[in-house]
């Protein structure tokens, strides 16, 4: 082979041995926009499908529903708060996340969290994002993300809808607390969205469970079901005083502690006891799903 044939050849494998190094610099600089971007295109799925928005609507129809059942009645006998609604509309949005805690939120949650693998696993779309540049550990960051930011739409959700029924339908002024203070509207609002961040923190731990779960099935159904019945369990074990000491190590134990915010001084006690508990049960279930995920043979 002559000279002026072989320059054309090594004149290619100099630009390959060029490009490849530049070409995994660019590859490494793209993996965290990767992860940013799968979590638009998760977020923007997961608020584009009808059944979100049939859940947040559920959970908007619990305050409307408190609100006209005391407004058509006149008087409030049942859960905490009801009772202080005629004179005072914010305490819809009180009395709404106290329902909602036991059972809808939890509901709703099961469904979110119990989706996010075996939910793209029945749709044969979970092979296609293991092998995205995200990868598998960063896709189930992603879904846990995205089961987290859910948790502070639905909690907004009925916080939001029960003070606007709630100005709507009753007269709107300051706030008599638990201990007897009265505060302002202004801080009465600010308490509740503290009310609404200490149930998103609760929901945490419950989306970690449901995140391992999700991993162990490629039916949806299953994961969402199992989710929801250990929330109910979780709470049914709560109520028996002769499990006294697993109490504090259940994941709903400290779900309904959130009325120390509506004491003066404010009261963080129960929120810091809640928070290491639900980042307990992230950590341990979250350790879980990644063990599984990691070695699970994705054929879907």
């Amino acid at each position: 082979m002559s000279s002026s044939e072989a320059v054309p050849v090594d004149g290619r494998e100099a630009a390959a041995a060029v490009e490849r190094p530049v070409a995994s610099i660019a590859a490494r600089r793209a993996r965290p926009s990767a992860g940013w971007a799968l979590l638009g295109s998760e977020l923007s799925v997961m608020f584009r499908r009808w059944r979100t928005w049939a859940m947040l609507g559920a959970l908007a129809a619990v305050p409307i529903l408190i609100a006209v059942a005391v407004r058509l009645t006149g008087h409030g006998r049942g859960p905490a708060f009801l009772d202080q609604i005629t004179s005072n509309g914010l305490f819809v949005a009180f009395t709404a996340l106290v329902v909602c805690v036991p059972l809808f939120l939890p509901l709703t949650i099961g469904v979110v969290a119990g989706d996010t693998i075996a939910g793209e696993a029945s749709h044969g779309t979970l092979r296609y994002l293991v092998i995205a540049p995200a990868g598998r550990l960063r896709l189930l960051a992603v879904k846990f993300a995205g089961c987290a930011v859910f948790c502070v739409a639905a909690a907004l959700t009925v916080a939001v809808a029960g003070a606007v029924i709630g100005a709507l339908l009753f007269p709107i002024g300051p706030v008599t607390l638990l201990s007897g203070a009265v505060v302002p509207l202004g801080d009465a609002a600010v308490r509740m969205l503290l009310i609404a961040l200490y149930i998103v923190v609760s929901l945490l731990g419950m989306c970690a469970i449901g995140l391992f779960l999700s991993t162990l099935t490629d039916g949806p159904v299953g994961a969402m079901a199992a989710t929801a019945v250990l929330a109910v369990v979780s709470q049914v074990m709560d109520q028996l005083p002769q499990l006294d000491a697993l109490h504090p190590w259940l994941f709903s134990h400290y779900w309904l502690g959130f009325a120390d915010f509506l004491r003066a001084p404010l009261v963080w006690d129960s929120f810091v006891s809640n928070l290491w508990l639900q980042a307990g049960y992230v950590a341990v279930f979250g350790a879980l799903a990644v063990g599984r995920f990691l070695t699970k043979d994705v054929l879907s």
